[in-house]
């Protein structure tokens, strides 16, 4: 079964969450589901929420990640140059292979 970034009509649109959990310094940001135009702001506003000196984005359950996505993403990216980390799942490891951001030092292996 895919789920290749459309939505039934009538059925529940895939369910987006970010939510940040805070251990000292440092900041650990889960995000879920799609992440696009309308949600990825949302993605990068919960990280920026809490004073951090190191991000980790666990994009392990993320869905869909569109150019709006990467955009953030990669804002995030120079806002901690050597602190970010991400966990990607397979679809935004494959996103960010095809946009040329797959061998960035902050990227784990999907």
């Amino acid at each position: 079964m895919c789920h290749c970034g459309s939505v039934d009509q009538g059925g529940a649109p895939p369910v987006f969450s970010a939510t940040a959990e805070v251990d000292g310094d440092q900041v650990r940001v889960v995000v879920t589901g799609e992440v696009d135009m309308a949600t990825a702001d949302t993605m990068l506003q919960t990280a920026l929420r809490e004073p951090a000196a190191h991000v980790t984005l666990d994009l392990r359950g993320v869905t869909f990640f569109d150019s709006a996505a990467i955009h953030a993403l990669v804002r995030l990216a120079q806002r901690f140059p050597d602190t970010l980390t991400v966990l990607p799942s397979r679809q935004v490891h494959r996103v960010l292979e095809i946009s040329g951001l797959g061998e960035q030092g902050w990227l784990r292996p999907a």
